[in-house]
């Protein structure tokens, strides 16, 4: 009997095949060698079963039939990875020791749970915990084995969080779309965060601006002049503002007073993965998605970083070793100038700012590898670039300065100058070359508005003297006005889930909360997503805007007094107490009953509100279909509702059975102001005409209960009018580069495999 090691995808897989057993034969579908057989999972292959696998009434909608709670949830193959969930289950009856080798994290644990239940394999298990995929901590791991019941924690956690999310997801949005007869995606984690949207829309809507005016000082002492803000209440009179300036310029003044003190910047925070996606969006536009997707390329196919999925700005004492053989990797690079002037005295197991064990929970902070980066692409580079200086910067000193406070006297008018005088640039060399367009990184509260003083940055020695006089040569009004909230971006509301909703500025303080927060750092792009998907919200370049059906959903939600499903601390709580459970300190058993609880509280709310008027969602195109006529079937996590009948998972691949956040997701109906007619509907005795909406194309008589749709965006493609004609008229598409479900780019055929749902495949 062997070994059978279970990985989370087939990369991870193949780098473990070739690091503890590189003669193993490969099988393509696994790799087995003399004592190990190594398979893979891609992805999720089983997840929780639909309410029709419990009684065939909840095949259709009904209010009536709600809360849904099951005693025992059942699971359920995907069906579109079944083959290899059969390949494991024949590989473990040849097995009699089992190796979870999936993600070193919640979802991980999950994913091999699942597997292991559903098969009921009763092998003995041991865990792989690894943070990065280089040959070196790959054997190092399987050397370190650990039993697999020091995870049955995590397991309980990532089962109640799950869980937790159908029961949410699944009766929430049952309950509202039956009542209101709209198809309303409800979730534990996406419905709070499409709150924090709503709330910013709303204070920018109420906004009222305000003009003011500042009055700008330019002095002189000598050979140095300066810059110095009026202080006082702020000035809405434009005469008052034009009386100071006229009071004060070409005037004789006094230093009232001058403080010098020397500062020190010290470089920022290793990445977690927030922080990245925070960064990646504000310096390249990158979504959440996207970079947690160019990551985990990074992570997997590359081996250049380390785990990415990771919530800690930390490392343990076991890292500082490798951060310096790293280093050392990174001579003979383009970072080689970089490394030259590296001080390696400054990382080490004392440096609390970069080694705190105790601020290392699953994962310590992404680092490089030391493993060349030969082969990336555009993006990839990008990232890779962030993740590289930012840990050679703690290589580097503070960024040194001498801060100069001056308050300048003329005519009894005071005005204040902050000067900061660059000694030394320390770790911020790294940037030098781009300083342009670094994001800067604040401490403490961002400001609001330019009334606040300015803080001039010089390279050049700055100094006065404060017992000699002053010249104010002139006195500039400048016009301004009060801004409005702004709109989230993807790397602001990164920040808010991060902080459960909090708006807090400070890092140590955020750092506090973030056992608090809104989804974990791997599925919060997911969510920002899943808004997207079902027309929640959409995209205007980088901002993010609400729709006419995220305002009403929110609303309907608040309006039902259900106020807790749309509160972030609420759900910042829950997932607390999901780390809880993690740790061992708190039960899953009384998370669930509170659960379901929940879950019964709000059928019962919705069930006696009043059913919102049509014209509620007259700016949203027409749902296909309507569940309210009960033919509709939910499906939990990323799965789409089939507002007519059935469900399926996202011909785009993306994960299906159980998505890290719950919520329902709903088919947005195409839609456009004078819809481009492609052809005519596949679908037997139909009869519609096929046109283009805004994600994907739709068949004329969805009223009718046609559920035909093809979705824009298909196997990592966005298609064109051609190739959808081509597949309503021919059943497939000329070959083209496409994306499998396990992120694998091949060529291939996009065939139409199911007529009346326009379900897609590859050929």
């Amino acid at each position: 009997m062997k070994t059978l090691i279970i990985a989370e995808k087939p990369d991870m897989g193949r780098n473990i095949a070739a690091a503890i057993d590189p003669k193993a034969k490969n099988h393509r579908s696994y790799i087995e060698g003399e004592h190990y057989i190594i398979t893979w999972a891609i992805g999720h292959l089983i997840g929780l079963a639909e309410p029709d696998a419990y009684d065939d009434r909840y095949k259709k909608w009904n209010i009536n039939d709600l809360p849904i709670i099951p005693d025992k949830f059942k699971l359920i193959p995907n069906r579109k990875t079944m083959d290899q969930l059969k390949v494991i289950a024949d590989l473990a009856k040849r097995s009699d020791r089992l190796v979870n080798s999936c993600d070193a994290g919640r979802e991980g644990q999950y994913i091999f749970s699942l597997i292991q239940r559903h098969l009921k394999l009763s092998q003995p298990v041991k865990r792989l915990w690894i943070s990065d995929l280089t040959p070196e901590t790959i054997r190092k791991g399987f050397e370190e084995l650990r039993e697999g019941s020091e995870y049955d924690n995590l397991t309980k956690a990532a089962t109640a969080r799950s869980e937790a999310d159908w029961l949410i997801g699944m009766n929430g949005s049952r309950a509202f779309t039956t009542k209101h007869n709209v198809l309303l995606s409800v979730g534990r984690v996406q419905t709070p965060v499409l709150a924090l949207i709503y709330d910013r829309q709303k204070q920018i809507e109420a906004f009222s601006s305000l003009k003011f005016f500042e009055l700008e000082g330019h002095f002189a002492q000598g050979d140095m002049t300066y810059r110095g803000m009026w202080q006082g209440e702020r000035m809405t009179d434009k005469e008052k503002a034009d009386a100071l300036a006229a009071k004060v310029k070409g005037k004789h003044g006094r230093i009232a007073s001058y403080e010098v003190k020397d500062t020190k910047e010290y470089p920022n925070k290793l990445y977690d993965l927030t922080l990245l996606q925070r960064e990646a969006n504000g310096k390249y536009g990158f979504s959440a998605k996207k970079t947690l997707d160019v990551a985990q390329a990074l992570y997997e196919k590359h081996k250049v970083i380390s785990y990415p999925r990771t919530n800690s700005n930390y490392v343990t004492e076991q890292n500082i070793p490798e951060m310096h053989k790293t280093l050392n990797a990174l001579q003979g690079t383009a970072y080689d100038e970089f490394v030259k002037g590296a001080n390696r005295g400054l990382v080490h197991k004392g440096n609390k700012f970069i080694c705190n064990p105790s601020r290392v929970e699953d994962h310590h902070a992404i680092l490089p590898t030391n493993r060349k980066a030969n082969g990336l692409n555009p993006d990839e580079q990008k990232l890779y670039d962030l993740v590289v200086r930012r840990f050679l910067s703690q290589f580097y000193p503070a960024a040194e300065y001498k801060v100069h406070t001056v308050i300048t006297e003329v005519e009894g008018e005071s005005f204040k100058t902050t000067v900061k005088e660059l000694l030394s640039l320390g770790w911020k060399v790294i940037y030098a070359d781009q300083k342009k367009d670094k994001p800067k990184a604040t401490k403490g509260k961002e400001k609001e508005d330019s009334a606040e003083e300015e803080e001039i940055e010089v390279s050049e020695p700055f100094s006065i003297l404060a017992s000699e006089g002053v010249t104010c040569a002139d006195a500039i009004v400048k016009e301004k006005d009060t801004q409005p909230p702004k709109h989230y971006t993807e790397g602001t509301l990164l920040k808010a889930m991060e902080s459960a909703g909090k708006q807090i500025e400070d890092d140590d303080v955020r750092e506090a909360m973030k056992d608090s927060g809104l989804g974990t750092p791997a599925t919060r792009a997911a969510t920002i997503e899943r808004l997207k998907n079902v027309g929640y919200v959409e995209m205007q370049g980088k901002k993010i805007l609400i729709t006419q059906k995220g305002r009403s959903a929110i609303e309907l939600i608040r309006g039902a007094g259900i106020e807790l499903l749309t509160s972030p601390e609420m759900t910042g709580m829950w997932e607390r107490r999901l780390n809880e459970i993690a740790r061992g300190s708190a039960s899953d058993q009384q998370f669930m009953d509170n659960v379901k609880k929940f879950a019964t509280m709000i059928v019962d709310k919705v069930r006696i509100q009043s059913r919102a008027s049509k014209n509620l969602f007259e700016s949203e195109a027409p749902a296909q279909g309507k569940s309210t006529s009960g033919k509709g079937k939910a499906a939990a996590g990323e799965r789409t509702a089939s507002p007519s009948g059935g469900s399926r998972a996202r011909s785009t691949g993306a994960k299906s059975a159980s998505a890290p956040t719950g919520g329902v997701a709903v088919q947005a109906a195409p839609t456009a102001a004078q819809p481009s007619i492609i052809g005519v509907c596949p679908s037997a005795g139909c009869g519609g005409s096929i046109f283009m909406g805004r994600k994907g194309y739709g068949c004329s008589h969805y009223k009718e209960g046609c559920k035909f749709v093809i979705w824009k965006e298909s196997y990592g493609r966005s298609l064109t009018d051609g190739q959808v004609k081509s597949l309503i008229e021919k059943g497939k598409t000329a070959k083209l580069k496409v994306t499998l479900q396990d992120g694998t780019q091949t060529e291939g055929r996009i065939v139409l495999r199911n007529e009346t749902t326009g379900e897609l495949a590859i050929e």
